[in-house]
């Protein structure tokens, strides 16, 4: 039985999505507070889980630990390798409420970090423990978040497999508040410009120190306040915004520099997976033509299933 494809509302969801984001950017400081760097910033970035969204292990002196964001029993929950378990309820907090309660519970586990308080990628950024604005939790919406999310990330891993440079995991980025699969071409791309809000120029011209087509998927943005799914390459090749992907309700949008697909056309399809593959190959494979990428980072339907069984 196919998994379903949730209703998604920007509309809706938006005052949920809000406190979410900064919720995750909690989490994802202290992962960078805590692990070695990893280029392109993965070491921070957190990852689905059948319950929610986790920062998966993260060592610390004589232990390990993880932090789990449950959005099915709607509760932040604190695991370590000795057993240890912490948890609180995601209801009725804001986020200064939120990292409060998080670093008490850090503490009570004999887990001292430090993070920096302001939020990333955001205009008018409100320090975490100042914020009492955000302080929207709505179980419907966290659960179609979450609904969606796993269901775009089985698809994700399908189209994946077909990449044979290399790739960044299937990750979650609270900065922008995407789920992001990245593909490189191995070649160095020109110094990025940096300036987005909130984010120093030195971690984007790490993110894009090389040719890359990027794909994701976000719940929607003043920009385009409707959830999606995107593509783009950096750096972008002379005549890409004038190609013709598939399916039909893809398009570019000129604003955010990216083919745009509305989740509602994916969700709506007779077979979502199906739609959202068309798009992904569609982009990667006119994109990297345009940009001269090497054919042979493509292997269709390689399958070791057999082999390894």
């Amino acid at each position: 039985m196919k998994k379903s494809w949730p209703i998604l509302s920007y509309e809706k969801g938006k005052p949920t999505y809000e406190t979410l984001q900064l919720w995750t950017q909690i989490l994802g400081k202290i992962k960078l507070a805590t692990l070695p760097w990893a280029n392109h910033s993965w070491n921070s970035t957190l990852h689905i889980t059948p319950t929610g969204l986790s920062t998966q292990n993260i060592p610390y002196a004589n232990k390990d630990f993880q932090i789990d964001l449950d959005l099915l029993s709607h509760q932040l929950r604190i695991v370590t390798s000795l057993g240890e378990i912490k948890n609180f309820d995601l209801h009725h907090l804001n986020v200064a409420d939120f990292y409060k309660l998080i670093f008490e519970k850090l503490n009570e586990l004999e887990i001292k970090i430090e993070i920096m308080t302001t939020p990333s990628e955001i205009e008018n950024p409100i320090p975490f423990e100042l914020d009492t604005v955000h302080k929207t939790y709505d179980n419907s919406q966290a659960e179609k978040f979450h609904e969606a999310l796993s269901s775009i990330q089985d698809v994700f891993m399908v189209f994946r497999r077909d990449f044979i440079g290399k790739s960044s995991p299937i990750h979650f980025f609270w900065g922008g508040f995407d789920l992001s699969l990245a593909f490189f071409s191995g070649q160095k791309a020109p110094k990025h410009p940096g300036k987005i809000p909130g984010l120093p120029d030195w971690v984007l011209q790490d993110a894009f120190s090389h040719e890359v087509s990027d794909f994701g998927f976000w719940t929607g943005t003043e920009i385009y306040p409707e959830a999606a799914f995107y593509c783009y390459l950096y750096p972008e090749p002379s005549g890409y915004k004038n190609i013709k992907v598939m399916p039909e309700e893809a398009f570019y949008n000129e604003t955010l520099g990216q083919f745009i697909l509305p989740y509602t056309a994916v969700q709506n399809a007779e077979n979502p997976e199906a739609m959202l593959l068309e798009f992904l190959r569609s982009t990667y494979t006119l994109g990297t033509q345009l940009a001269n990428w090497e054919t042979d980072l493509w292997e269709e339907n390689r399958n070791f299933k057999k082999a390894i069984l």
